[in-house]
């Protein structure tokens, strides 16, 4: 591997990480040479866990319910605790609810904004104030699609996500002098439990397809590359981009 990618000696903080796209991305940390904290809601994210020890590499659970934000500050003590620092933070944890704007419910909203903004936020600034002393790291959070576009039927997540992509831009502008990178993958549609609905809905999965030039629903392995290409050295000049992988989605 070149040393560009390895990511030997790092230790990571990945939230969402029992299944899907956390999955995936804490996966390819270790496969890279990370040490992995996983952040889940979930008993017993045994799997996953198993898998990294399996690499040789340290896997640490941590369970947390990140809409509430009393509890992010434990998040990132106990990635230090068991670590000894943080290098690398991916805010993948998110959360959707499908309902029209007119009927869109105020517990769905906040719910929404609680785990994709507030959490990415806080956590960022958590790990952030601990990368700026150590000067260096890297803060990698998931945006979408929906950065972008306004979708239908989820005005929440995408208030949410538009915010992500700009959160990330302005954490780039204050801390890229500082040594830490902050920046964005923003994936297309995967094949994930958020885009169940939508699979199933055959007019709706047609349209989909139809418009991305790949032809096919990505899956989660198809972030391992991007994520560690910004986890690592080889994107220590990349500041506030956010990355499109969607199979040319976004070209259409």
């Amino acid at each position: 591997m070149s040393t560009l990618f390895d990511l030997t000696g790092k230790k990571a903080l990945v939230t969402g990480a029992s299944r899907g796209i956390g999955r995936a991305i804490a996966l390819a940390l270790a496969e890279a040479g990370a040490d992995v904290a996983l952040v889940t809601n979930q008993s017993s994210p045994a799997e996953i866990e198993q898998e990294i020890t399996s690499l040789n590499r340290r896997a640490v659970v941590i369970k947390a319910d990140l809409s509430e934000e009393s509890r992010l500050p434990d998040v990132i003590a106990q990635t230090i605790g068991a670590f000894g620092k943080i290098d690398i933070l991916v805010n993948n944890s998110g959360i959707i609810r499908r309902t029209p704007a007119a009927e869109h419910a105020a517990a769905d909203w906040h719910d929404v904004l609680n785990v994709n903004l507030n959490a990415v936020f806080f956590l960022s600034q958590l790990a952030g104030r601990e990368m700026i002393k150590q000067g260096s790291g890297k803060i990698i959070n998931i945006a979408s699609m929906l950065s972008f576009q306004g979708g239908i039927n989820v005005p929440g997540y995408t208030a949410s996500k538009h915010a992500v992509a700009g959160l990330t831009k302005a954490l780039a502008n204050e801390w890229a002098s500082r040594g830490v990178q902050v920046n964005a993958i923003a994936p297309g549609y995967i094949e994930t439990d958020n885009t169940e609905q939508l699979r199933g809905d055959p007019e709706r999965s047609k349209q989909i397809l139809e418009r991305i030039p790949a032809g096919r629903w990505g899956q989660a392995d198809d972030l391992k590359g991007p994520v560690v290409l910004l986890a690592s050295a080889a994107s220590d000049y990349m500041n506030g981009h956010v990355l499109c992988v969607d199979g040319g989605w976004m070209n259409r």
